[in-house]
């Protein structure tokens, strides 16, 4: 499939293009993220922030974080927003269901990322009281890979404790497992093992070069795995036994539509917030602090989400090096926004990756 595309997939691509236009000039907010603890009890050779157990930033009060969405509150329907609160890791904190119930009470759903280590029977029960309506779970295959790489020896046995609780739980969920040459090979099995355990929605990822993560290449795949890797959310979907996807991180050619349910946008900005744990706002809390459009402490973050974000809604600024002159470019507009690094250049294409070796 690759970087052919056919003329019936063009003109839906030209479709959701003027979609795309119409949602960064509404510029409806959806999701909002919050980094509520940089505090992780792994330490996971992927990580993003290199989070630790004990952080050199404190945890954000909840105050100041309700605070900050009590500005958006009056200007807006909050049944028509999530907002998910993400790490570190989320159950570190000891007053995640008050703040739930706070969210509740000014009518927003919430939800979490979590690694499960902490995901108890009694732990779970308390947080669907205080409203809890979605999670997402990381599971990164089985036992020996998954604790390879979170580097901790109970974490799967942690993790499909948690998996079976959710599953259980009548909540919106999805197990998301990030993609190495580790367990790439057993993918296959591993969706059999998820489909046994009950789940319903599993979300594949790989990883971009940032963190820890930014000088190993022992935990990329290479471009003929890729495309493998592909055809395999491809054919898992087609399946119909697991809703399957892909991450949100770029344009993928021919497999537009195949591996996700829609076909790729950035939404960072457009219809995405976020919430770093020193207040800074960004379109989502995996952007670099380079494209942060203001602070909770300092600003009003309706004003902020309303009258900022440029760089979000207009990626002119990122048709430069290999975009400059890319084909493809009215459809991608420079890939996920978190794949550009302090300098605002692009880290990685996963375009360029399913060409490769072709």
């Amino acid at each position: 499939m690759g970087t052919k595309i056919s003329l019936r997939k063009r003109i839906a691509l030209e479709l959701f293009s003027s979609v795309r236009r119409d949602l960064v000039k509404n510029h409806d907010l959806k999701v909002l993220f919050w980094e509520c603890t940089l505090r992780c009890n792994l330490n996971c050779v992927h990580c993003g922030s290199d989070c630790r157990a004990v952080s050199a930033t404190p945890d954000m009060p909840a105050e100041d974080f309700l605070r900050a969405v009590d500005t958006l509150t009056p200007h807006l329907d909050p049944r028509q927003v999530i907002i998910t609160l993400t790490g570190g890791e989320v159950l570190m904190r000891k007053d995640i269901e008050q703040i739930g119930h706070a969210l509740r009470q000014r009518g927003y759903r919430w939800g979490m990322v979590t690694n499960g280590m902490l995901l108890d029977e009694a732990r779970m029960t308390s947080l669907l009281r205080a409203g809890m309506s979605s999670i997402t779970l990381s599971l990164d295959g089985f036992e020996e890979q998954h604790n390879a790489i979170r580097r901790n020896p109970n974490s799967f046995k942690n993790a499909v404790r948690a998996l079976r609780l959710i599953t259980r739980s009548g909540i919106n969920y999805d197990v998301v497992t990030c993609v190495t040459p580790e367990n790439f090979g057993t993918l296959s099995a591993f969706k059999d093992f998820l489909v046994g355990e009950g789940c319903k929605a599993w979300r594949l990822f790989t990883i971009f070069p940032v963190g820890r993560a930014a000088d190993d290449e022992s935990l990329q795949l290479s471009g003929g795995d890729y495309r493998a890797l592909m055809d395999f959310i491809a054919t898992t979907r087609k399946e119909g036994k697991i809703a399957c996807s892909y991450a949100c991180e770029g344009f993928l050619g021919g497999y537009e539509a195949e591996v996700r349910d829609r076909f790729f946008g950035c939404m960072a900005g457009i219809g995405i917030a976020g919430i770093r744990i020193d207040g800074s706002i960004s379109g989502c809390t995996s952007i670099r602090a380079n494209f942060d459009q203001g602070n909770i402490y300092k600003d009003n973050l309706w004003e902020i989400w309303n009258t900022r974000f440029e760089k979000y809604r207009n990626r002119e600024w990122a048709r430069k090096g290999k975009c400059a002159d890319c084909k493809f470019w009215k459809y991608c507009n420079g890939n996920g926004m978190h794949l550009y690094d302090e300098n605002e250049s692009l880290l990685h294409c996963n375009l360029e990756r399913l060409m490769s070796d072709e």
